[in-house]
């Protein structure tokens, strides 16, 4: 059965996730280019796990446009490794501080998964929270 991996990192505090799997890795997200909350006080000890970061993120910047093409290279990736036995997949998102859009992708991510692949095995990992 297949495992997604799905993390979010920062770029300057630790970078891209090892993959233990053996694999070599997966598919890498740099959401660094989606306006940052974090560079607005409100924001700044905040997550992209709470409401009004989420909302900010949803309505202020193009994340739902960046999602809506990752997840569709990331079904199809799911679909082919299903069929082909394979059993992990790695998906990572990072930006620069691994505590606003790098959580919020990684969340859309999983949930993403939950909904779509309910035969999909999936963890999700915040290397910096």
């Amino acid at each position: 059965m297949l495992k997604v991996r799905v993390f979010s990192f920062s770029f300057l505090h630790g970078g891209i996730p090892p993959d233990d799997s053996g694999n070599g890795g997966g598919f890498v997200f740099d959401c660094r280019f989606i306006e940052n909350p974090g560079k607005f006080d409100e924001y700044k000890s905040k997550t992209g796990k709470d409401f009004d970061v989420k909302f900010f993120i949803e309505t202020q910047t193009k994340m739902p446009d960046f999602l809506k093409n990752v997840f569709t290279i990331v079904d199809e990736a799911i679909e082919k490794y299903s069929k082909r036995d394979f059993e992990n997949l790695m998906v990572s998102f990072g930006c620069t501080g691994g505590q606003h859009r790098s959580v919020y992708a990684a969340e859309a991510m999983a949930k993403r998964i939950a909904e779509k692949f309910p035969n999909v095995l999936y963890e999700i990992n915040h290397n910096n929270l």
